[in-house]
C-alpha cells in the first residue's frame, strides 16, 4: 500500500503559488467552527478563502444553525489578515438520507461514511464551478475521526468530474489538531 503524504502535498503547492504570486480564490467545505479554526489561520496567507457550510446529514436544525452561527462568529472574531466569507446551504436532511441509503447500518467509518463525505464534497465542487472558484477542499481532513486518505481520494475524483481542482490536504499533520 503506498502512503500518501497529502500535508507534505499541500505544503508544495503552497509554496509554488507564494513563489509565482498567486493567490487562488479557493472554496473550504466546513462542518464546524472548530475544525476550521486552524485551516483558517493556516491557509488565509495563501488563498482568497470563502467558507461553504452544507451539512445536511446533522441530526437537526436547530443544531445545524447553532453550528453555522459559531462558524460565523469565528469568521467574524478570529484575527487574520485577509477577509473570508461565509455561504451556507441549507438544511436538507433527505439528501443525506437519499445518499446513504443501503448503508444506513454501516459502521462509523465505513461506507456510510464515505457516502457523506462524496455528497459533501460533490454540493461543494458544484458550488465552485458555478461561482468561478479554482479550487476547493475541506475541513474534514482536520478531524482523527475521518479518513484523510478517503476524502482526498473522492475529492479528486469529484475534482475531475466537475473541473474545478481539489486542494489535498491532511490539515491534523503538524499539530493541527
Amino acid at each position: 500500500m503506498i502512503t500518501v503524504n497529502y500535508g507534505k502535498i499541500l505544503e508544495n503547492i503552497i509554496q509554488h503559488n507564494t513563489e509565482s504570486g498567486l493567490r487562488p480564490k479557493l472554496l473550504i467545505h466546513a462542518c464546524c467552527a472548530p475544525c476550521s479554526s486552524y485551516v483558517l489561520e493556516y491557509l488565509n496567507e495563501h488563498f482568497d478563502i470563502t467558507i461553504l457550510f452544507y451539512n445536511p446529514n446533522i441530526n437537526s436544525l436547530e443544531e445545524f444553525d447553532f453550528r453555522y452561527l459559531e462558524l460565523v462568529r469565528l469568521i467574524e472574531e478570529i484575527p487574520l489578515g485577509y477577509e473570508i466569507h461565509c455561504e451556507k446551504i441549507d438544511f436538507n436532511k433527505s439528501e443525506f438520507y437519499n445518499a446513504i441509503k443501503g448503508f444506513e447500518k454501516s459502521p462509523e467509518g465505513g461506507e456510510r461514511c464515505y457516502k457523506c463525505y462524496e455528497l459533501r464534497l460533490r454540493k461543494t465542487a458544484e458550488y465552485a464551478y458555478k461561482n468561478g472558484f479554482e479550487l476547493f477542499t475541506t475541513t474534514l481532513t482536520i478531524s482523527p475521526m475521518k479518513n484523510a486518505g478517503k476524502l482526498n481520494e473522492i475529492g479528486q475524483l469529484v475534482s475531475k468530474e466537475t473541473n474545478v481542482e481539489f486542494l489535498p490536504s491532511d490539515f491534523k499533520k503538524k499539530n493541527g489538531y
